[in-house]
Parts: C-alpha cells; sequence; structure tokens
C-alpha cells in the first residue's frame, strides 16, 4: 500500500515533533517554500504540481498565493487542509466546501488568549505613554513633562468623568476575552458583531451597536477582532476613519486586510484620528519603505507576534494540524472543522476509509 501523501506548504516544525508523528503514522511528506518568519512561497501553478496525489495539505500561514481551487483540484484524493494558526483566510473555503474537503485550523487559547492580551497591551502603551515617559528619562535630563499625560481609562464617582469608550469589533473568543478583561476598569463597553446573540453581549457587558458608523463615532478605542472575508476586507477604509474621533485610536491585531493600509497611514499623516497600534499588515512583512515604519509615538506596530508567547506560538496549532491530519486520513473527523457544513457530505466520500 502507497504510502499517504502530505503537503506541508508553509512548514513550521522546529523541533520535528510533527514530522515525526505523520511519518510514524505512515506519510511521505512534501515541504513548499514558505515559512512563520518569511510568509512568501511557491506560485499557485508549483504548488498545484506540489499537492498532486496529496491526501492532506497543511501549513502556517501563506501569502505568495491563497489555497486555491486550482491547488485543491490538483488531487481527487484530497481530503483535509489543515492550518497551523487561528483563521483561514489563506484557504478558499469555499471551494473546499464545493469540493469536499474538510478545512481545520488552530484556535488555542494559548494563541487566541495571547491576542486579547496583546491588544489590551497595545492600548494601553498609546493611552498611558508608556514608551514617551521611558525615553525621556533615558535620553534627557528632564523630569515631569505634561504632554505625556496619559489617559484614564474607566469612570470615576468622585467627579463625574465618564471615562473612555471601548469599541469591539467582533464578540468572538478574542473580543469576549477583552471584555471580560476589561470590565473591572469601569469603562463604558461597545460591540459590533451581526454574528452573535444578544446574549452575548449581556453575558460580557457589552452594549450592542447595530451598525458599525455608530460604534465608530461612538468610540475612544476602536480594537477588531474579525477574520478577514469579502465583507471585513478593508471594512475599515476611508469613509470608516473619518467618522471616528479625531482623539480615537484603532488597534488592529486580527488581519492586516481589515484595514485599508493606504488609508490609514493618510488618515494619521493628516491627524485625523489619534494613533493606531498594529501587529497585521496587508503585506507580510511589512516593506522596509512602509510609511508605517517611520512614524512617530502615535503608531506602535509589531511583526505579526501578538499571540507569540511563553507556551503559545505556532506549536499548539500545529500539533493540532498534526492530529487533525491524522485522523482524516484514518476516515475520521476531527474536532476543528472550519466548514462544518461538509461533514456529512465527507463522511459518505471518507469516512471509515483509511489511508494509513
Amino acid at each position: 500500500m502507497a504510502k499517504a501523501k502530505v503537503f506541508v506548504f508553509a512548514p513550521a516544525d522546529p523541533t520535528g515533533e510533527s514530522r515525526k508523528m505523520l511519518e510514524e503514522a505512515g506519510c511521505e511528506l512534501i515541504e513548499g517554500k514558505a515559512n512563520w518568519d518569511t510568509p512568501q512561497g511557491d506560485s499557485e501553478a508549483e504548488m498545484a504540481k506540489l499537492a498532486e496525489g496529496c491526501d492532506a495539505l497543511m501549513g502556517t500561514s501563506i501569502r505568495s498565493t491563497p489555497i486555491t481551487q486550482k491547488i485543491m483540484q490538483s488531487s481527487k484524493n484530497l481530503r483535509i487542509v489543515a492550518k497551523f494558526t487561528i483563521g483561514v483566510d489563506d484557504v478558499d473555503v469555499d471551494a473546499g466546501t464545493e469540493l469536499g474537503i474538510l478545512v481545520t485550523h488552530g484556535p488555542t487559547e494559548s494563541n487566541w488568549g495571547g491576542v486579547a492580551e496583546g491588544a489590551i497591551t497595545n492600548m494601553l502603551t498609546l493611552l498611558k505613554k508608556t514608551r514617551e515617559r521611558d525615553r525621556h528619562l533615558k535620553t534627557t535630563t528632564g523630569w515631569r513633562d505634561m504632554e505625556m499625560q496619559g489617559t484614564y481609562l474607566g469612570s470615576r464617582a468622585s467627579d463625574g468623568y465618564p471615562g473612555i469608550v471601548l469599541g469591539i469589533i467582533g464578540l468572538g473568543r478574542i473580543g469576549s476575552r477583552i471584555a471580560r478583561l476589561m470590565r473591572p476598569w469601569g469603562m463604558k463597553m461597545i460591540g459590533y458583531d451581526p454574528y452573535v446573540p444578544d446574549s452575548k453581549f449581556e453575558e460580557f457587558e457589552v452594549q450592542r451597536i447595530k451598525d458599525l458608523p455608530a460604534l465608530l463615532r461612538q468610540s475612544d478605542v476602536v480594537t477588531l477582532h474579525v477574520v478577514l472575508t469579502k465583507e471585513t476586507r478593508h471594512m475599515i477604509s476611508t469613509a470608516q476613519l473619518a467618522m471616528m474621533k479625531p482623539t480615537a485610536i484603532l488597534v488592529n491585531t486580527s488581519r492586516g486586510f481589515c484595514v485599508d493600509e493606504k488609508a490609514l497611514i493618510e488618515a494619521l499623516q493628516q491627524k485625523k484620528i489619534a494613533g493606531a497600534a498594529l501587529d497585521v499588515f496587508e503585506n507580510e512583512p511589512l516593506a522596509p519603505d512602509s510609511p508605517l515604519r517611520k512614524m512617530d509615538d502615535r503608531v506602535l506596530i509589531s511583526p505579526h507576534m501578538v499571540s507569540s508567547n511563553i507556551g503559545s506560538g505556532l506549536k499548539p496549532g500545529l500539533l493540532w494540524a498534526t492530529r487533525s491530519v491524522i485522523s482524516a486520513l484514518k476516515g475520521e473527523v476531527p474536532d476543528n472543522v472550519y466548514n462544518k457544513e461538509v461533514i456529512a457530505q465527507w463522511q459518505s466520500r471518507f469516512g471509515g476509509k483509511s489511508v494509513l
């Protein structure tokens, strides 16, 4: 019996643990050029060739080309496309569903919980002027400078100060964790998410806002926690940035393409908003000549590693994806299927049929 073939289109396995698990299960591995540090890899045509006859595709983020219908159609045996990361924006999920292929991802708490903590850290860094105060003492002989006054976040009973308004776009795992963590601060939290019930807003004490413009107009901080879809691509662009308060900041730890980067740069340069914290960008790695690299303290940027903390990073998702591939190759449905609507069709084709 021929070995099951697995195309790892964007490898990220520094310890070799995933490779060992797959090879011991009886898989032959084919590796592409992309990786987590450099998410640019093979072209669509090259990937389609590498995917020929494969039973599974797996990998971390890839920016050179998404996993397209053409790539998936390269093998009539293909059962699963397994991502190591949260989200499947670089997989044509609709095509996978149409072809009867499972698409899985790795929403590990160590990662999505880390994103929530990182988003809050970014927000506090900007609002409390942490970097400015540190640099002031390290580079001058001065002491207090009132230009470095921070923002008080919570409401105050003593003088009636209402606190800031935190606007959360997307009340899924990350958005709701942020709401839970920020609740004791006593600020007003509002949220926009047409896909979750009122009960979830009530559970996390977030006021539901029915439309995005209303949230943008009211918020002092706007933080994005959505997956990248046709609907959310450039959901924040010139018109939306114009709705925000000139004193407001934008935090994006979701996906780069959710924000129109050119429009954001223009808004920051023209001081239409007060600042932005970005962990993700439209094109990664961020170009060396990007204006975002040259901006002042109104902009806080990081290299798409907000979820990277001790005990998190890619490894939990990598091992989850590895187990999912092995399950699918055994004819079993994994526990992290993204396109659940395909499961019945998949089971009729592959259920109980092992290639291992």
